[in-house]
């Protein structure tokens, strides 16, 4: 069971990294990536429904994988807004700062997880999945911007 879940997440992992490096594509419109990322999402968030107490440690894992591929995100993200002119910097700076508020939120909701007790597991799993839900439409708002806003 444990190598069937350790596959799952190496699988998520890579599916984050490349549904990444396929946003870089530059030959690839934002509305697929859009689509994609979308597609991702409802993917993720079906599979969080599964996860039972006693699963909760792959839950988190996961949840944190997932965490990590959002922040290698908006890096880049970050990096490209830094390229950019001030004006679109001065317009990004409270976007980024959002989204990094909402990865803030979900990591402490990450947190609750960890100490989750089998009685407040179904509550702290919605808190979870709904901060991850908030975070990753932020993102996805985040880099449409960035599409419209700034060359690639």
């Amino acid at each position: 069971m444990k190598r069937i879940m350790k596959h799952k997440i190496l699988a998520i992992a890579f599916l984050s990294a490349a549904g990444f490096s396929v946003s870089c594509n530059k030959e690839e419109t934002t509305s697929k990536q859009i689509e994609k990322v979308q597609a991702e999402t409802k993917e993720a968030a079906q599979d969080m429904k599964d996860y039972t107490y006693a699963q909760k440690a792959t839950f988190v894992e996961k949840m944190q994988a997932q965490l990590a591929a959002l922040n290698r995100d908006l890096d880049e993200l970050s990096a490209k807004v830094e390229k950019s002119s001030d004006a679109a910097k001065a317009e990004a700076k409270p976007k980024l700062q959002a989204l990094r508020d909402q990865a803030g939120k979900l990591n402490q909701q990450l947190d609750k997880a960890k100490n989750a007790t089998e009685s407040t597991w179904d509550d702290v799993k919605a808190g979870t999945k709904k901060a991850y839900n908030e975070l990753k439409d932020g993102f996805q708002q985040a880099r449409q911007w960035v599409s419209d806003k700034i060359a690639p």
